[in-house]
This record gives C-alpha cells, sequence and structure tokens, in this order.
C-alpha cells in the first residue's frame, strides 16, 4: 500500500525556507505519544535520513508516524497568534485546541 502524504504550496515553501536557513538538510514530522489527546505531532530537523523513513521532497517521516498520519495534508498557517504546521489528518476522531494533539 502506497502512503501518501499531500503538502500545500505554503507548506511546501515554508520547509524549503527554513531548511535552507537553519542549514537542515531534511524537515521532519513524527507522531509522538502524549499530548492531551493521546498523541502529539513534533517537527525538528536532520540532517541524515534513517533507514525506515520516508522522503516527500525535503520532509521525512519515519514508518510509524506515516501510518498514523497517511492520507493527511501538511499546511503552514500565518494567523494573529503565531505561524505554524498544521497536520489536517483524516485518521483523528479528535483533537484538542492547539491542533498538535490528536487521537485515533
Amino acid at each position: 500500500m502506497e502512503k501518501k502524504l499531500e503538502f500545500t504550496d505554503k507548506a511546501k515553501s515554508q520547509i524549503e525556507k527554513i531548511t535552507n536557513s537553519e542549514d537542515k538538510k531534511y524537515f521532519r514530522i513524527t507522531v509522538q505519544g502524549g499530548g492531551c489527546s493521546g498523541f502529539k505531532y513534533n517537527f525538528s530537523f536532520d540532517n541524515k535520513k534513517e533507514k525506515d523513513d520516508f522522503l516527500f521532497d525535503l520532509t521525512i517521516i519515519d514508518r510509524t508516524s506515516l501510518d498514523i498520519i497517511a492520507g493527511s495534508t501538511v499546511d503552514f498557517k500565518k494567523e494573529m497568534i503565531g505561524e505554524s504546521f498544521v497536520i489536517n489528518n483524516p485518521k483523528a476522531s479528535s483533537s484538542c485546541g492547539c491542533g498538535l494533539s490528536f487521537s485515533v
């Protein structure tokens, strides 16, 4: 089964901008246990790709995290309260107000 993940143009542009400015090769998305709803998204940088990572342009995601967020859309939002990456995950049955924590 193919693991799909979509990125909006805003997300792609921001990932390219920050990987260039931070002198990092990859933007990494992981899903971790915790948060107020069970799982939480974590965004970081990495200079190396592990053998179980999937590559989406400049973004890497480990197999376990991708299993949870496959079918999602990654976006970047600028709002009055700040700017952040947002993942629209159709598998999430609920999420908290911050948008970084969710349950499946």
